[in-house]
């Protein structure tokens, strides 16, 4: 089975839905190395975050 992923982006947390069809594409094309990266950043960057954040939302 081919790599997904935007399934794999999605399975980890990040809110793949919400952007636009062109960002969705760009993600689309990443490699699996490249998704285990992103997914390591947001990792640090949820660690690094308080408990309790604001409503605002920020996408890419």
């Amino acid at each position: 089975m081919a790599f997904d992923a935007l399934s794999a982006l999605r399975e980890s947390g990040h809110w793949v839905d919400l952007l636009s069809a062109d960002q969705r594409r760009v993600l689309a094309e990443l490699t699996e190395d490249e998704v285990r990266l992103l997914n390591r950043i947001k990792h640090r960057l949820d660690e690094a975050a308080p408990d309790v954040q604001g409503q605002e939302l920020k996408l890419l």
